[in-house]
């Protein structure tokens, strides 16, 4: 039997099998609203055959978009806009559906990657970034704004009330976004974090806001539906955030309650050096998952069934989320069935789709709307 088609439970919610169409930017948000573009994306997803969706990164506050175009959920229009898509999207599937929440701090008032990505200028619709220290991401870009008492506040309850918002739109789940060099890894590593108080220096002091996010998404979203953490276990660069204080860390998110760790890398230097390679991110996995009670997803150039196979069944990691995979086979889910053995859920519209001899990946469920 495959191990990658065997249901994960994680608090109430069942995943039918281990894969996970991993949250990925589109950069089409409009002043932060889902439109059109998300319900067909998000709708087409939905029809893989993985066991959970991730919304992509969503923003808890406008200055916390990486780009204009990120999407947002820090307001009743940007809930409105997503709860449209979300109720489009659950008339043609019941996949699960999680919400990842982010904020970009110095890495924010970014142009879109198809044209550079670099830092935009405020007559180009820029604003001034915040993060832990006045720090920039790249020499050449305007430092951002050192946060205070209050901002730590404010970023504190905004990330509250995004969870809030998740919650009464009904998804599933929410994963907090912990590295890429975002807010929350800016935190972490000492390469961002050159602050002299209780937020600064030390390890302890380094996880302590992060944690506190934790804590805030864990109490303000519902008890009974899981929250995980995507984190960057290292920075790839010396002297930066490395796998011994992930392990640290995921320890810690065990204790405050956190449901899975995704272990991806990178994304807080442009001096970064990373080998890249089919997996390469799957050790760091592995290593996490030897936490006491961690719950692990593997993320990064994880493209063939097999691949994913043997993750799982080797206990390197509980799940494999899939990005660029999935956008490039968006039925990834359905031909790792197909080579492995295993069964997907497909509307019934699609049932006479596979080749002659594969009818039997639709196993004897189906899964239609909610």
């Amino acid at each position: 039997m495959s191990v990658l088609f065997t249901p994960l439970s994680l608090r109430n919610l069942t995943l039918a099998n281990r894969i996970v169409v991993s949250p990925m930017c589109q950069y089409v948000a409009r002043e932060g609203r889902a439109h059109a573009w998300h319900l067909v994306h998000l709708g087409g997803l939905a029809q893989s055959g993985a066991g959970l969706l991730i919304i992509e990164s969503t923003a808890v506050e406008a200055m916390g978009r990486i780009t204009p175009g990120d999407l947002g959920l820090w307001d009743d229009a940007t809930e409105a806009a997503l709860n449209v898509v979300l109720n489009g999207v659950r008339q043609v599937s019941a996949m699960p559906i999680g919400l990842q929440l982010a904020h970009a701090g110095r890495k924010a008032s970014s142009d879109v990657p198809w044209r550079g990505g670099a830092q935009l200028s405020k007559a180009d619709g820029g604003w001034t970034a915040c993060a832990p220290s006045a720090v920039p991401q790249r020499d050449d870009e305007e430092p951002p704004v050192a946060l205070d008492r209050r901002g730590l506040e404010r970023i504190r309850d905004r990330f509250a009330s995004a969870a809030r918002r998740a919650a009464r739109l009904g998804v599933d789940c929410v994963e907090i976004h912990g590295g890429h060099g975002y807010l929350f890894h800016q935190f972490l590593s000492p390469l961002s974090n050159h602050r002299d108080d209780e937020y600064g220096g030390s390890l302890e002091n380094r996880m302590r806001f992060p944690l506190e996010i934790v804590d805030v998404v864990r109490d303000a979203f519902p008890a009974d539906r899981p929250v995980g953490v995507k984190l960057s276990v290292t920075d790839w660069v010396p002297g930066g955030w490395d796998i011994g204080q992930s392990v640290a860390l995921t320890a810690a998110l065990v204790d405050h309650g956190m449901d899975w760790v995704t272990a991806s890398s990178a994304g807080i230097s442009p001096k970064q050096s990373i080998p890249v390679g089919p997996g390469y991110q799957v050790p760091m996995a592995a290593t996490l998952r030897q936490v006491p009670g961690a719950c692990v997803m593997a993320v990064g150039l994880i493209t063939e069934a097999v691949q994913a196979e043997e993750i799982v069944a080797s206990g390197d990691a509980d799940m494999v989320a899939i990005a660029r995979g999935m956008l490039y086979d968006p039925r990834w889910g359905w031909h790792a069935a197909a080579t492995l053995g295993g069964t997907v859920s497909a509307a019934p519209s699609y049932w006479r789709a596979p080749p002659s001899g594969l009818g039997g990946i639709f196993g004897t469920t189906t899964q239609g709307a909610r």
